[in-house]
């Protein structure tokens, strides 16, 4: 009798950074009305969420815990970031902030937004670093990455949020930071693709080439279902629960692809359920800020994708947290087995 396969497992993640993310990027002014439409697409999310009983993990910017300004100041770490382009350090920004008007405050803080998040189950509250910190950049240390991180867990921490997963800015996957989140009892982080097209890099140093690479990946299977086994995860601590794929938002220019775009999603949500792998999808609610209808219908035929798998007994949703505590009790089970056959 053929041995029955485990189910494939949904990990979904969002990088929750209202403009602390993008503000090296473009203008305030510029991104204001995809960033008011955080508040209209998240409540969305979490409903959606609720009603197909999904997990997931919003790995959230520290400063976002704050109500304003004044409390973010008393709460910096005890070491910045000296990035050598200074562009890329949010905390001058922390003076014109002062000045702002009332709506700029919204595109920063969303304590509300946070706790509507965790009176939500199976919805995981993770770090996204404190200060939407850089990892590859020159200039920064571990020194001010670990002071960087002990800010947003203590921050979460006097909000009631235990922080045990991560997401890394930009992606910027840094090996030797590893050791930070091991001091700080940090379970898990979302690593990259495998394909060369989404290795970690510092700035803006993608090419072209590599760019449409990724882009026509949404479409086509360039780099393959990147499907992952939870034996292959759990073999070091922290665990590595590595991205499948990027859920890029609506776009009419290149609507008449979306049924290719369903496609490349569902189908790797197969192959997780043939052969009991996770199936890691991301995204950022602000992608959701704009062509909220769009947008939410799409991902409603992603979940309906999965619920159909699921009830053939095939798929589960788990968030991060979820996955890493699986992968200790894996590492347990092995550590008692070797330590009873030496016995």
């Amino acid at each position: 009798m053929k041995q029955k396969c485990k189910p494939g497992t949904l990990v979904i993640s969002l990088d929750f950074e209202l403009y602390w993310g993008m503000r090296d990027k473009v203008s305030r002014d510029s991104f204001r009305t995809r960033l008011q439409g955080i508040y209209q697409a998240i409540p969305l999310l979490l409903e959606l969420f609720d009603k197909y009983n999904i997990a997931a993990t919003w790995a959230t910017v520290g400063f976002l815990h704050h109500q304003d300004i004044h409390q973010l100041q008393a709460n910096l770490p005890a070491q910045l970031p000296t990035y050598n382009d200074s562009q890329l350090s949010p905390y001058p920004d922390i003076v014109d902030i002062h000045q702002a008007d009332q709506l700029a405050h919204r595109l920063h803080f969303c304590p509300d937004l946070i706790d509507q998040i965790a009176r939500y189950p199976q919805q995981e509250i993770a770090t996204h670093t404190f200060s939407h910190y850089y990892c590859l950049e020159p200039g920064q240390t571990q020194v001010q990455f670990q002071a960087d991180l002990e800010a947003a867990i203590e921050t979460a921490q006097s909000r009631g949020i235990t922080t045990k997963s991560i997401v890394f800015p930009r992606n910027q996957y840094n090996q030797a930071y590893l050791e930070v989140l091991k001091r700080l009892g940090i379970h898990s982080y979302r690593g990259n693709k495998k394909s060369p097209m989404y290795n970690s890099i510092k700035g803006d140093g993608d090419k072209a080439s590599k760019r449409i690479l990724r882009l026509l990946d949404n479409y086509f299977n360039l780099s393959g279902h990147n499907c992952y086994s939870l034996e292959e995860i759990s073999q070091a601590y922290p665990f590595n629960i590595p991205a499948s794929r990027f859920l890029r938002p609506y776009s009419s220019k290149l609507r008449f692809l979306d049924k290719l775009r369903l496609a490349r999603i569902t189908s790797g949500l197969d192959r997780s359920a043939e052969h009991g792998e996770i199936y890691h999808l991301w995204w950022h609610p602000h992608n959701f800020g704009t062509d909220l209808a769009e947008n939410v219908a799409f991902l409603t035929q992603v979940l309906q994708h999965y619920q159909m798998l699921l009830k053939q007994g095939k798929m589960r949703s788990l968030n991060m947290q979820q996955v890493a505590e699986i992968c200790l009790q894996e590492q347990q089970r092995k550590e008692v087995a070797k330590d009873s056959s030496m016995s």
